[in-house]
């Protein structure tokens, strides 16, 4: 049962850094991405469906993405949806499919987006510190249900090294994010 309680919070703790990871894709770096437009919702035949369902993204050029729709009349849809984003990039809609030319980003641009980074991996930071509090509450349980005092605290001791273990992989993917960033 303390094996099991040790593997669920290891299990829980690598999603939220997995989680940390498709995050950080979608923050935008001085080069163009896939993911930074794969998941923009689009109005499409009355529903919310994420770009990459409808449309091929491809990256011709360091800065210009490609969208290319499979269903023609999906393009005016896409553009308005681009348009809603938060990119601030103005769609080039030649009937075909539509590009994206990123500008370059500001210091200040630049600094915000840091800003982005350093709060997604706080909040990543937080969740594994919640999965290590829920994982030591079940290992209290187990300690009143009958395990004993010693096998608890080596378990107690083994949540601790896992924690450690994400939290340092957190900052490592947060700050090569931040360098990838700050990269003119």
């Amino acid at each position: 049962m303390i094996q099991d309680i040790i593997a669920e919070a290891k299990e829980h703790m690598k999603k939220s850094i997995e989680h940390l990871d498709q995050e950080l894709s979608h923050v935008r770096s001085g080069r163009a991405h896939p993911s930074l437009v794969d998941s923009i919702p689009v109005e499409y035949y009355g529903s919310e469906v994420p770009l990459k369902q409808i449309a091929s993204i491809s990256i011709p050029e360091a800065r210009t993405i490609a969208i290319q729709p499979f269903d023609k009349n999906a393009l005016a849809d896409i553009e308005k949806a681009i348009h809603k984003s938060d990119l601030s990039v103005n769609p080039n809609n030649n009937g075909q499919t539509i590009h994206l030319q990123l500008p370059h980003l500001t210091e200040e641009q630049r600094k915000d987006l840091v800003k982005i980074v350093h709060k997604q991996s706080e909040e990543t930071r937080i969740a594994v510190r919640n999965i290590r509090r829920d994982a030591n509450a079940k290992l209290d349980r187990a300690q009143k249900d009958g395990s004993s005092e010693d096998e608890v605290k080596r378990a107690h001791d083994e949540i601790q090294k896992i924690t450690d273990t994400h939290i340092q992989q957190i900052d490592e993917h947060a700050k090569n994010k931040e360098k990838e960033v700050m990269t003119v």
